[in-house]
């Protein structure tokens, strides 16, 4: 009996336009961010945030990405920030190839930093490169502070840790939420992770993640 390795072979094929793409985004010396995260985490409505308070600051851009409807980069767009739209689907991830084609459509030129939003999901996108420069995951507090000891791939993998939602802790909505789990256990998993207490919702903490960004697009440019 043959045994075909289906999952070689496709990361294989992504592999090569995930070259592609870094190629690409090397040779125009820009920064390009695949953020992860579990669905309702609040991706979008800390990318939004993020682009509307870091105008005149750094130029953003936005590849979306979803099973299903616009609606995610229709709230990007409301910023002024250019945004493609990705609909897998049922596919659980983006490929190298889908971002391939959705860099084509955007100004690549005009733009400091690409956010990738992945589709909702912590374990399906950790495998796929897209050719990024750095992966960021998302976790708010409202998924309970075991996320990075269940899925340890995408914490180990990650640049930068955005515990979101803090709003909901200070209001004594969660009890049960231990952030110093959360931090001990990323850790573990990857010493030299960033971690950013955060709520795009109030604001609160998003200074730091601003400054990160900042420093980090003009490693890129230097």
């Amino acid at each position: 009996m043959y045994k075909v390795k289906v999952g070689k072979k496709i990361l294989s094929a992504n592999e090569e336009f995930a070259v592609k793409n870094r190629k690409l985004l090397a040779k125009h010396k820009k920064l390009c961010i695949n953020v992860i995260s579990s669905p309702g985490s609040g991706k979008t409505t800390i990318l939004s945030r993020t682009i509307n308070e870091l105008k005149g600051k750094l130029r953003i851009g936005v590849i979306e990405g979803d099973v299903q409807t616009d609606i995610d980069a229709q709230k990007i767009r409301a910023t002024g920030a250019p945004a493609v739209q990705i609909n897998t689907e049922s596919a659980c991830h983006l490929s190298a190839a889908q971002v391939s084609n959705a860099l084509k459509d955007l100004p690549i030129g005009d733009l400091d930093l690409i956010f990738i939003e992945n589709v909702g999901n912590l374990v399906c996108p950790s495998a796929f490169e897209l050719g990024e420069n750095a992966k960021i995951v998302v976790l708010s507090t409202a998924e309970g502070d075991d996320k990075p000891a269940k899925y340890p791939v995408i914490f180990a993998k990650s640049k930068a840790l955005l515990i979101n939602k803090t709003d909901l802790l200070k209001a004594g909505v969660l009890e049960d939420f231990n952030i110093k789990r959360v931090k001990s256990d990323s850790r573990k998993l990857n010493k030299d992770i960033a971690i950013f207490e955060i709520s795009a919702k109030n604001g609160e903490g998003m200074s730091n993640w601003y400054d990160w960004l900042v420093n980090l697009v003009g490693s890129i440019k230097s």
